[in-house]
C-alpha cells in the first residue's frame, strides 16, 4: 500500500491496515479526485522516505503542508527550488544566520538536511489547496503520532524541535530520558518574534549531537 523503501517499512508495519488509515485512505482518494490537494500523491511521504528511521539524528515537525501552487513536496517548512522561499521558512534561515553565521540560502528546499538525519515531517500530510488545515482531524494525527512514539522508542539519542503549538502538543509523547526536546514559538512572522528568534535551537541540537559522539548536522544548503 505504501512503500517507503527503507526501515520505516518494518517499523511502520501494520499500520497501514489499521481501521483509522484505512478510511484515511478512502477519504484522500476522493479528495485527491475532485479537488486540489498537496503535495502531489507521490510525494506525500517524502520525510519519511528521505529520512530513514535509523538515520533520525533530530525532528522538525511542522503543522500541514503549504497550500498554494508549487509549494509542498512532502518535507516540512521546505518548497522546491525555483519557488519563493515562504515567511516561515525565511525566518527559520534568520535564526540560522544569527545562531551559526550561516546565510540564507538562494532557494527554499531543505531536502539536504532530510538526507542529513532531519526528519521533516508536518503533523498532518495533506492539504486543500488554499485551505489551511482543511485535512485536520482525518487521521493524520493518528499516523504521525505513531511514528513519534516509534522514534520515542529508539534507544540512539535524537533532538526534538517543536515549534509552534501544534508540535509542543506533541511534547507527551516523547518520554523516553535520552532524548533532546526543545520547545519554541512558530517561526511564523505572526509569532517569531515571541520566543522562536534567540531559541538557540540549531546550535544546542549540534551541541547534543557531539556530546554523544555523533556528527553534528550540516545546516548549510548551498
Amino acid at each position: 500500500m505504501v512503500n517507503f523503501g527503507n526501515d520505516w517499512d518494518e517499523v511502520m508495519n501494520g499500520e497501514f491496515e489499521k481501521e483509522y488509515y484505512l478510511k484515511l485512505r478512502e477519504f484522500l482518494k476522493r479528495e485527491y479526485s475532485t479537488q486540489t490537494i498537496y503535495p502531489d500523491m507521490y510525494s506525500i511521504f517524502n520525510a519519511m522516505k528521505k529520512t530513514p528511521y535509523s538515520k533520525v539524528k533530530a525532528v522538525i515537525l511542522g503543522q500541514d503542508p503549504y497550500h498554494e501552487p508549487g509549494q509542498a513536496h512532502g518535507l516540512c517548512f521546505s518548497v522546491l527550488k525555483g519557488t519563493v522561499p515562504p515567511p516561515s521558512l525565511r525566518n527559520i534561515y534568520k535564526e540560522l544566520d544569527d545562531e551559526l553565521g550561516i546565510p540564507p540560502a538562494s532557494h527554499g528546499e531543505l531536502t539536504k538536511w532530510a538526507e542529513n538525519g532531519v526528519l521533516l515531517l508536518n503533523t498532518v500530510l495533506t492539504v486543500r489547496r488554499g485551505q489551511a488545515n482543511s485535512h485536520k482531524g482525518m487521521g493524520w494525527e493518528i499516523f504521525t503520532d505513531e511514528v513519534i512514539r516509534k522514534l520515542n522508542e529508539r534507544t540512539e539519542p535524537m533532538v526534538f524541535l517543536l515549534w509552534g503549538g501544534n508540535a509542543k502538543a506533541k511534547r507527551v509523547l516523547i518520554t523516553n530520558p535520552q532524548h533532546l526536546v526543545l520547545t519554541a514559538a512558530h517561526p511564523s512572522p505572526l509569532s517569531a518574534y515571541n520566543g522562536f528568534f534567540g531559541c538557540g535551537h540549531f546550535r544546542r541540537c549540534n551541541e547534543f549531537l557531539a556530546e554523544h559522539g555523533m556528527e553534528p548536522i550540516d545546516w548549510r544548503l548551498d
